[in-house]
């Protein structure tokens, strides 16, 4: 295997990270709308990612880094021709942090208020853009001889894509809500495992239509073993949500996005992302990817800082691993 091919799949590791992880935060944003009542239980939703949901960005962060110095021509098509909906998602995540951390620097109903409706819209967009985004990116847009984008910005917004954003919406939702269930005690508790069957239904039929689409457009034999992982763990993982046992649930649709993500990937290679105009004209791991040399370092650089990483999240999950809940909100009027 050439070091392009070790990077692409690097890199379908880092996103699928950042799905898995960014995945149930976004749908914690989500729930603050759907699920809590008031604002101690606000409170909790918010509480349980709250060490957590910065270190998780990490993630986006490593996988774009990665892109940019991996497959320079990659990064140069995907953030020129996709520049609009990409600085969308960077607003949200930069207004989505600041609603975290300023919410509680005022006890006014009116800030908290505000900053309550930032996290929701701040969690809501990316999710969909995020699908949109990379149902483009597997189904093709229109790259020119030159490497460049050369559509318009409504060209993204096609059925796939729009399913796509639709999808992961759903998803980071329901993966959001089985981690609530996980990670709380009491009513709401009770009503994140109710909320999460119902979404779980709307899911499942939503990403099995997706998928099917994927597979009969771009789809191979490593994609369809993809395919049947996604959809038999998100069967399991409503299961088990079904039958209070929201660890495994959140395993299961865990396992879900990670084979989500692996589909994108599989149906992908060995392009990364295809012209809809000429397939002479797509962008491969060979033709858009840095030399040997760059490579060669980045793979010695990534070997001492991953498990460095890996690490120092995985002592952060193990800390904060209790649940919450509103009895443990100090003040509910604050």
């Amino acid at each position: 295997m050439e070091l392009h091919d070790v990077w692409f799949v690097l890199i379908a590791v880092l996103w699928t990270g950042y799905f898995f992880l960014e995945g149930f935060d976004f749908g914690i944003g989500i729930l603050t709308k759907l699920l809590a009542r008031d604002r101690a239980e606000r409170r909790v939703l918010i509480n349980t990612i709250g060490p957590v949901w910065d270190g998780n960005e990490v993630w986006l962060l490593s996988a774009a880094g990665a892109t940019f110095a991996a497959f320079p021509d990659w990064y140069a098509t995907l953030f020129s021709g996709f520049y609009l909906p990409l600085l969308l998602i960077l607003v949200c995540l930069i207004l989505r942090g600041v609603a975290f951390e300023y919410r509680a620097k005022r006890s006014e109903e009116s800030w908290q208020r505000n900053w309550e409706h930032t996290i929701f819209w701040t969690s809501l967009l990316p999710a969909v853009l995020w699908g949109v985004a990379f149902g483009n990116i597997v189904h093709g847009v229109k790259i020119d001889a030159h490497k460049e984008y050369v559509g318009g910005l409504g060209d993204l917004f096609n059925p796939y894509a729009l399913l796509g954003g639709l999808v992961t919406l759903a998803l980071f939702t329901f993966h959001g809500t089985v981690f609530a269930a996980l990670k709380t005690v009491g009513d709401i508790r009770v009503r994140a495992r109710k909320l999460a069957l119902g979404l779980g239904a709307v899911t499942a039929a939503l990403t099995l239509g997706f998928l099917v689409w994927t597979q009969v457009d771009s789809g191979d034999g490593g994609s369809l073993i993809a395919v049947i992982v996604a959809v038999v763990a998100l069967a399991g993982a409503i299961a088990a949500i079904a039958a209070g046992r929201e660890g495994w649930s959140f395993a299961l649709s865990g396992v879900t996005i990670t084979a989500l993500v692996a589909t994108f990937f599989l149906a992908l290679f060995p392009n990364v992302m295809p012209s809809s105009l000429n397939d002479a004209w797509s962008l491969t791991v060979t033709n858009a990817s840095s030399t040997p040399y760059t490579l060669k370092i980045m793979t010695w650089c990534a070997g001492i800082a991953t498990p460095v990483v890996l690490l120092y999240q995985g002592w952060t999950y193990w800390v904060f691993r209790k649940r919450i809940g509103t009895q443990h909100i100090a003040d509910a009027q604050h």
